[in-house]
């Protein structure tokens, strides 16, 4: 079984089938599934990709599974208010993107990939129903963001409360052996175990891996403006991580490394600097080379070390009378405006190591920096 249930693992329900199963030494089926509501992945996607290509590692018939129909109605899982529909085309058109970033993770040519479409879109009311008849609302009401929705006066519609009988239903479809996701997506997993045995398929056990933060602390997510993303490039991937708090360095290496964790435990009982920069190269490497990770690391050094500035910073031709936070909005080193002024209240804006302490100032020619990573070099036309 090697690390399958438990490295990254936050639980495995019910363990012992697990174990049976695992142990009795024949492949077993194994499904990942996905809805590309975005297209632009993040090292948080990573661990459940890194777990689905572990089973295919050991000769496990692994699926992945595309949600090109649930997609179109939305997870509520961790949800504060509706997500917005989408249509057939979009979710085709993420899912391309999607591929191509989780090719980094996963070797299509051990997976095999299915689309949820090809058996939700035949069912029809008397078979939803049906489905429908095996989970009560007094578990659905239980789920957090239900909950939560209701004390605030937010709408739940009755697709929202049918989504984990549909995403419950692929189980039953493809008759799994487990079926693996984050631990977000716990409830849905276990609804699909529930419709699985009612309707006479094989017991499966399910399996979350862990989430892991971001680099502010909190969950990774494209909200907060805190992700690691899989394309992003070496230098930017190598300084994000060393911004990482010292106490995610573990749970990164478990999740987001193969450095046995025997090693690791040596590997942080070390200068926490040292176990970063490690951990920074081991990623990088993954995702680039080991080249672009030693590349990395130098330009890292020059920049936060020997207070330089990187070799490859990206350059821009901005027409003359721009302001500064227009020209930053533009170029994508800062989201938006009202973070922008955010940075020049707290000195987080420099161009040529000077602050910009204005909100309405103009570009001038030279260097800008955002924060302690972002660099600008600007010409003005």
């Amino acid at each position: 079984m090697s690390e399958l249930l438990t490295r990254g693992v936050t639980n495995v329900t019910p363990k012992a089938l697990a174990e049976k199963r695992l142990k009795a030494g024949k492949p077993i089926r194994v499904y990942l599934g996905i809805d590309p509501t975005g297209a632009h992945l993040h090292l948080g996607h990573s661990v459940p990709l890194r777990k689905l290509q572990a089973f295919a590692d050991e000769g496990n018939e692994v699926i992945f599974l595309i949600g090109s129909f649930t997609a179109m109605i939305g997870d509520p899982s961790g949800q504060d208010k509706m997500r917005s529909a989408m249509t057939k085309e979009e979710v085709e058109q993420n899912f391309e993107e999607y591929k191509k970033q989780a090719e980094k993770v996963l070797d299509f040519s051990k997976i095999k990939i299915v689309y949820n479409h090809e058996w939700l879109e035949k069912l029809g009311f008397a078979d939803i129903a049906k489905l429908a008849s095996h989970v009560t609302v007094q578990q659905m009401l239980e789920r957090d963001m239900f909950d939560k929705r209701i004390k605030e006066g937010n709408p739940i519609t009755v697709t929202e409360f049918l989504y984990p009988l549909m995403v419950g239903y692929d189980s039953v479809e493809l008759d799994v052996d487990c079926e693996l996701g984050g631990n977000d997506q716990y409830f849905n997993m276990l609804t699909g175990r529930t419709l699985q045995t009612a309707l006479g398929k094989k017991d499966k056990f399910v399996l979350t891996t862990k989430l892991i933060e971001g680099t502010d602390g909190r969950k990774m997510s494209k909200t907060y403006n805190n992700c690691i993303y899989l394309d992003d490039s070496a230098n930017d991937m190598f300084g994000k991580i060393m911004s990482i708090k010292d106490e995610l360095m573990e749970v990164y290496f478990e999740c987001c490394t193969d450095v046995p964790m025997d090693e690791v435990e040596k590997i942080l009982a070390g200068k926490p600097r040292d176990a970063k920069v490690r951990l920074a190269k081991e990623i990088v490497t993954l995702y680039h080379s080991a080249k672009d990770a030693d590349a990395a690391e130098t330009n890292f050094d020059t920049v936060f070390k020997d207070g330089g500035v990187p070799d490859d910073m990206p350059e821009a031709t901005v027409k003359k009378g721009s302001t500064v936070i227009d020209v930053l909005v533009a170029e994508g080193l800062i989201s938006s405006k009202s973070e922008a002024r955010r940075l020049i209240e707290q000195g987080g804006i420099k161009k040529d190591d000077t602050a910009i302490d204005l909100i309405e100032a103009k570009i001038e020619e030279g260097i800008y920096k955002v924060g302690k990573r972002k660099f600008l070099k600007v010409t003005v036309s």
